[in-house]
């Protein structure tokens, strides 16, 4: 009988005499070799990355993670901890290491700790030419074609290759990769012991990575100290301090910057362009996005998504896996495999319960760890933990959950029914600042920014009443808020209920008056105002002819919307969003560039200035003390402006708004039009995530001056008119919609708006 250990050995020794034989024409022709150009003339394989405008990744596309970077630039501190684990003689011998391979025989013979044999040109070749078979013949090749490589590339040559070329976890190919994928950093700013652990890697990347396993990490970690020590590339007090030095791996919401659906516009992008070629040669995608105002928009949605999940009952576990009767060693075990089936999530984290009772629930979650569940964390799914509960709303042990994260605490939760979407935009150079096409590109890749056509609802209102300007419908006009009945018989209403009679134009934007809405568009024509929509970008063929355009029953899209509230934050210039702003090759051609923003000039007016300012007057008074009025008293600025937007039955809620530098946008609704529930509202629901967002955004710009008043207009009683009817010709007063009385001299126009305020 043949012992595992002489087998190992006596396969050792017969690769020393393979080893030992020069590369004659007859030793190499003794086997089917595979040509090592792929190896002489080394192209890597780098992946399509989309990166934001300040340099951190989005994704990257391709099935490798690599960042070539020449050995010159590598440490040499990584460049010793590497050879001194992997290959401390590579500059002594010629491909292959006979002592290396000597000291792996004896270790075999004796029972000792068994020892690496590869040399790493033998690593190299077993990586990029050969497979992972072990066998003799393997070997044999290994050894002949590491013998050829040395002949044709130089000692540096071929560390440079390794050092980019190895697989290393987690989808990070070279050493640069590894060290941004599991700690967020450059080569250049690793500790000792980070520097050790991934030096640590090519052994065993895939079960002893730190995001796999970091207890066989760092035990990995603990040998190549320890063999850097040896070779001095340490001393004793480094030694020291890399053993005790916690290692912190980059936070998983941060590896990356969450931005799938920009993502997915830029891989489309580049693909249409290039081909699927793009995939491997390393091109960068350069998109317009801040990373700081990203995350903030994409932690908004999921906070504001997750807020309205909880207004609704509890529906129940997400499914139910079987477990061990016994709360024994294997549990553990037992629960991992249960979760496997089961994708887990950053923000709603998979977990199975292994107890539960109405105070305490505990679970494990897919990365091992046990979390107890307590207090406020239950208190929404409190009707799954009855004695009493109905079997499908039933948590007990096995049950599938979600979790997230708070603080310290876990709380229950389930992936949510409605969608939402955000979009950000500077309001001069029409660079989109931040982009969420929905809560989770992975359950739902359809981009709702872009994509999505719904109703605005009221939101549309700012530019209607902007048509209204040019049709002598002044905010000072008084309108009717009283009920209305068209002639086919429709017969709308305001949210609040009818008013008591007649209110200006500015007091019914501030209150979202439908009634003044319907009165003034009758007034201005729905002809004229549809075509005054194209101004803003809006897509007049999806705007109805009808007087229901005044409760913004068209269709438009997030990204529409922000463009149409940004003509209005600059004063009236309309302004083309820009997503991708370049894209270069792995050398850094330039092969597509977004032009600059241009000049503001005449030729891209979309409405007078002095529309916009009074629009924007307008506007700052909703959110003042309208139907938005949380957004100035919870982000405590005075240069807010922006109209919420509720559709009948709450089918889609909106907030449009802007601070004169960065407009916003943010909608939300069910992918099959549904009502997002009683009592709901945008004021409830999207301007809380558009707050949250403009409180991150905002945070350290100053806040601005009032906008100057742009010529054309001047004060008259209480509020503006276009100064070319100061002597009369504006609307005073809508009453039915049949008509309307103009004011001819002064003080006619003054005893009528008193008479009406009366």
């Amino acid at each position: 009988m043949v012992l595992p250990s002489q087998r190992a050995a006596g396969l050792v020794l017969g690769l020393l005499l393979v080893s030992s034989v020069a590369v004659t024409p007859t030793v190499a022709g003794t086997f089917d070799l595979p040509p090592i150009d792929r190896i002489v003339h080394y192209q890597p394989k780098l992946p399509l990355k989309v990166l934001t405008a300040d340099g951190l990744d989005i994704a990257q596309f391709g099935t490798e993670r690599r960042e070539y970077v020449p050995l010159d630039e590598i440490p040499k501190l990584l460049q010793d901890a590497v050879l001194a684990v992997e290959d401390a003689r590579f500059r002594e011998h010629s491909g292959v290491d006979p002592k290396g391979m000597a000291r792996a025989v004896v270790a075999a013979l004796t029972g000792g700790r068994r020892q690496g044999a590869s040399t790493i040109t033998q690593q190299l070749v077993r990586t990029m030419l050969l497979t992972r078979e072990f066998s003799v013949e393997r070997k044999a090749k290994e050894i002949i074609l590491a013998l050829k490589v040395e002949e044709q590339l130089s000692k540096d040559r071929i560390l440079e290759i390794y050092l980019n070329e190895i697989f290393l976890g987690q989808r990070a190919y070279g050493f640069a990769a590894a060290a941004r994928t599991y700690f967020g950093k450059p080569m250049d700013q690793l500790s000792i012991a980070e520097t050790a652990m991934l030096a640590g890697l090519p052994q065993n990347p895939y079960y002893a990575n730190p995001v796999a396993n970091m207890q066989r990490a760092i035990q990995r970690q603990r040998v190549v100290l320890q063999r850097m020590r040896t070779v001095g590339v340490i001393n004793d007090a480094q030694l020291a301090a890399a053993r005790a030095e916690k290692i912190r791996l980059k936070p998983a919401r941060e590896r990356t910057v969450p931005a799938a659906h920009v993502a997915e516009m830029a891989r489309r992008a580049v693909v249409e362009r290039f081909g699927t070629e793009a995939y491997s040669a390393g091109i960068r995608v350069y998109t317009s996005l801040h990373s700081a105002d990203q995350r903030a928009a994409n932690e908004a949605v999921q906070k504001g998504v997750l807020a309205q999940d909880r207004r609704h009952p509890w529906r129940g576990p997400e499914d139910h896996e079987d477990l061990p009767n016994h709360n024994g060693p294997d549990l553990e075990a037992a629960a991992a495999q249960a979760l496997k089936p089961h994708s887990d999530d950053e923000t709603l984290r998979v977990a199975i319960v292994l107890a539960a009772n109405p105070k305490e629930v505990t679970a494990q979650l897919a990365s091992g760890e046990r979390v107890v569940i307590q207090g406020e964390g239950l208190k929404w799914a409190a009707p799954g933990l009855s004695p009493q509960a109905k079997p499908e709303l039933k948590i007990r042990r096995g049950a599938i959950l979600r979790l997230v994260h708070s603080g310290k605490t876990w709380a229950i939760s389930q992936w949510p029914e409605a969608e939402a979407a955000l979009v950000s935009m500077d309001t001069k150079t029409g660079r989109v600042r931040a982009l969420v096409g929905g809560f989770d590109f992975g359950r739902q890749p359809f981009n709702h920014v872009t994509q999505g056509w719904r109703q605005p609802g009221s939101a549309i209102k700012p530019l209607l009443y902007s048509a209204a300007l040019e049709q002598r419908i002044m905010p000072g006009t008084l309108v009717d808020d009283t009920p209305f009945t068209a002639a086919n018989g429709w017969s709308p209403s305001n949210s609040y209920g009818p008013g008591e009679g007649a209110i200006t134009v500015r007091q019914a934007l501030a209150k979202s008056s439908n009634l003044v809405s319907i009165r003034a568009l009758q007034h201005a024509g729905v002809s004229p105002a549809r075509q005054w929509l194209g101004r803003f970008g809006l897509d007049v063929t999806r705007q109805p002819d009808n007087l229901t355009l005044a409760l913004g029953t068209g269709l438009v899209t997030p990204m529409q919307m922000l463009r149409a509230f940004s003509t209005l934050a600059n004063g009236g210039w309309s302004i083309d969003p820009v997503v991708i702003e370049k894209i270069v090759d792995a050398q850094g051609k330039v092969l597509f560039e977004a032009p600059p923003p241009a000049p503001l000039g005449e030729e891209q007016r979309a409405i007078p200035a002095r529309n916009a300012w009074l629009v924007n007057d307008m506007l700052a008074e909703v959110t003042r003390s309208g139907t938005a009025a949380r957004a100035q008293s919870a982000i405590r600025r005075p240069d807010l402006y922006g109209k919420t937007g509720t559709t009948d039955d709450v089918v889609d809620a909106w907030f449009a708004g802007f601070q004169p530098s960065l407009a916003a946008v943010v909608w939300m609704g069910h992918d099959k039009p549904r009502s997002l529930g009683d009592h709901s509202s945008a004021t409830r629901l999207a301007l809380p995530i558009w707050i949250d967002y403009m409180q991150a955004a905002l945070k350290n710009v100053p806040v601005a001056d009032a906008p100057a008043l742009p010529e054309g207009l001047v004060r008259r009683d209480e509020d503006w008119i276009y100064s070319e009817w100061q002597q009369g010709g504006a609307v005073a007063y809508i009453s039915d919609g049949q008509g309307a009385q103009y004011t001819e001299p002064p003080s006619f126009f003054d005893t009528l708006r008193e008479l009406f305020r009366q």
